[in-house]
């Protein structure tokens, strides 16, 4: 949708990419007040009839994917640059050629422009998880990893537990250490795995 010109299309991507460069603790404080149990969602779902709407950040079965609703909102914006710049790329010519041949929109997108997003897939997959192992200030702002026990505690947000309220600093130091070669090597195993499907395609 968005890979086009025009004015609005470029209001659209603007759109999509504010989220990106938005303070994740000022998103995170706005999310804990929209997902709160009397807040703006819930009331919603009353008005609508649902007379026991979920405590979203409350409730050990729905904070998880609250919290993780919020992340991926935010890194929204990045996925869409970085993907909109792949869509650029892919010549005209093509596209244009498998149209004359007869192939429709899903036989052009699934044959022509998805295996020539290939770079771009592999560009958000390994940021995206590098990003996610080291997510702290939505937890701390949103759940502060509860409710419950460590039910949306992340890695950083444990590191960052242990090494300032805990004040086991020589631990947090180690955890740390060992997420770095958690991350290193998971990323390294995604980006060959990535680049040999680059290859193949």
């Amino acid at each position: 949708m968005l890979d086009h010109r025009g004015w609005f299309y470029n209001a659209m991507r603007s759109v999509y990419f504010t989220p990106m460069v938005l303070s994740s603790v000022g998103v995170s404080v706005v999310w804990t007040r929209v997902l709160d149990d009397e807040g703006p969602l819930n009331q919603a779902l009353r008005l609508l009839g649902v007379a026991d709407p979920p405590g979203w950040l409350s409730d050990p079965a729905y904070a998880l994917f609250s919290l993780g609703s919020n992340v991926s909102w935010q890194l929204l914006g990045f996925c869409v640059v970085v993907y909109l710049a792949g869509l650029q790329g892919v010549p005209r010519e093509l596209a244009e050629a498998a149209a004359i041949d007869g192939a429709g929109p899903w036989t052009r997108f699934r044959r022509l422009t998805w295996p020539l997003l290939a770079p771009a897939l592999t560009v958000n997959t390994v940021v995206l998880l590098i990003t996610t192992f080291k997510i702290f200030d939505h937890v701390k702002v949103i759940t502060n990893g509860g409710p419950g026990t460590g039910t949306t505690a992340t890695v950083a947000f444990t590191i960052m537990q242990e090494g300032f309220v805990e004040n086991r600093q020589g631990y947090a130091s180690a955890m740390a250490i060992v997420m770095l070669v958690i991350v290193a090597l998971a990323s390294a195993v995604a980006l060959r795995l990535l680049q040999r499907r680059e290859v193949q395609l």
